[in-house]
């Protein structure tokens, strides 16, 4: 009796509390898995900083630069250190809750050919092993993240109303955007060194989903400046959400499906060289708290 009132009071107190830090094994509860690793996180304070939209605008009927706002992140943001790797994403494979992969790139590489679609799947999929809730970032979420290896997709104002022409003026500047080609080849995890907020291979080869839908925004019909528009206003825009944001070298759009962006998909200037995701966690955390009161 006194130990289940002890008991009752302890998961409370844990409904009331805060998240605590993720540990990096899992212990057996009910309806678990046993073995499967909760990936190793780096957790971010609140903030605001400077973003470009993400989303196609245009001006007078013509292409123009998204523009920049201001963004408040206003949870503490515990991201995935490293991109999913292809070991992880097999054991979705294996357990039948994923789509098998067509390429065998070694364990230690991050896991690529994955659409939006298997990304969302392999979330679920560990949520539900892990007891965990993980989803996909945001576009402003990631670009928190990535810290000053987020690429600003802003491009020089072209003259002129030949769209060939001004997509042409995108590819070249997103292709002369870095002193140093990057190789396309697929590289261990940790190759492309960390970021500042302690982040592996942000903006190396592979490109990186995110849960935000694509926009089409008309700034002369009173959206300038609007993070999200409103697709339920007149001329406030179209969203997408068959096509998601992709981040990496640069930002891109790709439908939601597509595994290889280079062969297909919505993408403008250079076409990413993979495809592949890391994910954020999601709820308050009191998860944490049950696997202490299950430790014991």
């Amino acid at each position: 009796m006194i130990l289940a009132l002890k008991l009752k009071l302890a998961l409370a107190a844990a409904a009331l509390a805060g998240p605590l830090a993720v540990s990096t094994a899992v212990p057996q509860l009910a309806g678990g898995t046993q073995g499967v690793a909760v990936p190793e996180l780096v957790h971010m304070a609140p903030g605001s900083f400077a973003h470009r939209a993400a989303g196609d605008f245009s001006r007078n009927g013509k292409p123009a630069n998204a523009p920049v706002v201001t963004v408040r992140i206003d949870h503490t943001e515990s991201i995935m250190k490293r991109q999913v790797t292809a070991a992880e994403y097999q054991r979705c494979v294996d357990d039948g809750a994923c789509p098998a992969k067509e390429d065998d790139a070694a364990a230690d590489r991050a896991a690529v050919d994955v659409s939006w679609r298997d990304a969302r799947t392999y979330a679920d999929w560990l949520s539900g092993k892990t007891g965990i809730r993980f989803r996909l970032p945001t576009d402003e979420e990631w670009a928190y993240a990535a810290g000053s290896r987020f690429h600003d997709e802003g491009w020089p104002d072209f003259e002129g109303d030949d769209p060939a022409q001004r997509r042409l003026a995108r590819y070249e500047a997103e292709s002369t955007d870095s002193d140093e080609p990057v190789p396309n080849a697929l590289r261990p995890i940790g190759s492309f060194g960390i970021n500042e907020n302690g982040l592996l291979d942000v903006s190396g080869n592979v490109w990186e989903w995110t849960d935000t839908c694509f926009h089409r925004v008309a700034l002369d019909s009173g959206n300038a400046g609007a993070r999200k528009p409103d697709p339920g206003k007149d001329g406030a825009g179209i969203t997408n959400c068959g096509v998601r944001v992709v981040e990496g070298q640069h930002r891109t759009y790709v439908t939601d499906f597509i595994r290889d962006a280079r062969a297909g998909g919505c993408t403008v200037g250079t076409p990413p060289a993979h495809l592949g995701f890391r994910l954020v966690r999601d709820g308050t955390g009191r998860w944490e708290w049950l696997r202490s009161l299950a430790r014991l």
